[in-house]
């Protein structure tokens, strides 16, 4: 059955929204993906995704951090979008303590080859370093450089479930990409919600999609459970069925 979306109506509170929504899992940690594309499937511009955002989709994107624990993403991402700390608004922080968060959310990043500048954007806060998830087979002038910076957590295996595995304190973890973390995470079925913004830019190019890889067997079905508009952009709420 096929309904209209009435893209008029009063406006919505982003954080209240956010925060009625249920995320919780007995077994492991609640994943839940943010990613941006263009109608065209495209998740990149000129190699990042800045072109694809627009005001409302940076104000739900900052929003939607307030309800994890962990915001988890790839190296990639941190380099092409110059990804600084974590902030959390005084407005995100009372929600977070009304709903029994803490503080603010841990930045994870997952890098194979340390392949990090030290000095970029997201070690620039002393008091809130991110940590580092790698693998045991690294370069340890690289490592050294790092650990001071980040916490560095060296795990045996970098696939999804040795990812949420480590995560496995977290209740909530908001994985923002890109592909290839996105990826790993959904080929282990480390997947409950996922959030995106459709764009309405046609892009072309060869960005990747949101995930790759070997066909899942069976596929995972996902159920769509919030439509929201905003002046151009479209934001989707799908939760695994």
């Amino acid at each position: 059955m096929f309904r209209t979306l009435k893209t008029a109506g009063d406006p919505i509170d982003i954080l209240e929204m956010l925060f009625s929504e249920k995320r919780e899992r007995e077994d492991r940690p609640w994943v839940m993906f943010n990613m941006v594309e263009s109608v065209d499937g495209g998740t990149a511009v000129d190699g990042g995704a800045t072109a694809l955002n627009d005001a409302d989709d940076r104000a739900l994107f900052l929003a939607m951090r307030s309800v994890a624990d962990v915001v988890l993403m790839g190296a990639e991402t941190i380099r092409s979008e110059s990804v600084g700390p974590v902030r959390m608004s005084e407005e995100m922080s009372r929600h977070r303590a009304h709903a029994g968060l803490e503080g603010v959310p841990r930045m994870v990043i997952l890098t194979r080859g340390l392949s990090l500048d030290p000095n970029a954007r997201v070690f620039s806060d002393p008091a809130e370093p991110p940590t580092i998830l790698t693998g045991n087979a690294v370069d340890q002038d690289r490592l050294d450089a790092l650990s001071k910076v980040a916490d560095v957590a060296q795990i045996d295996t970098l696939d999804g479930n040795g990812i949420v595995d480590h995560l496995s304190a977290a209740k909530v973890i908001l994985c923002e990409g890109g592909p290839t973390i996105n990826s790993l995470l959904m080929a282990a079925g480390m997947v409950d919600e996922i959030n995106i913004t459709m764009s309405p830019m046609l892009a072309l190019g060869e960005s990747k999609r949101i995930a790759h890889g070997d066909p899942l067997q069976p596929p995972i079905d996902m159920r769509l459970d919030r439509i929201v508009s905003g002046d151009r952009s479209l934001f989707l709420r799908y939760i695994r069925d």
